[in-house]
C-alpha cells in the first residue's frame, strides 16, 4: 500500500486488492476520524490490473499540463 498525504486529516491510499478472484488497484480518499482511525470515503476509483498501463499512460500525458500550473 502507498499513501499520499493531502492534509493532516485526509490522505490518498493506493492498494492492490482482489475481489471474486480478480485483481484491481484501488485509489481512494481516506479521512481520520475523531478516534484517530483512517477510514475510507466513497471518493475513489478502482482500476483493473489489465488497465493499469492505460491509466499510467494517461497520467504521463497529463503531467506536462499539470506542471504548467
Amino acid at each position: 500500500m502507498q499513501v499520499i498525504d493531502k492534509t493532516e486529516t485526509e490522505r490518498i491510499q493506493i492498494e492492490l486488492k482482489s475481489y471474486k478472484g480478480k485483481e484491481y488497484m484501488d485509489i481512494r480518499i481516506f479521512f481520520k476520524n475523531d478516534e484517530g482511525e483512517w477510514l475510507p470515503t466513497k471518493k475513489g476509483v478502482t482500476v483493473s490490473v489489465h488497465k493499469l498501463n492505460d491509466f499510467l499512460e494517461a497520467f504521463k500525458k497529463e503531467q506536462p499540463a499539470a506542471a504548467e500550473t
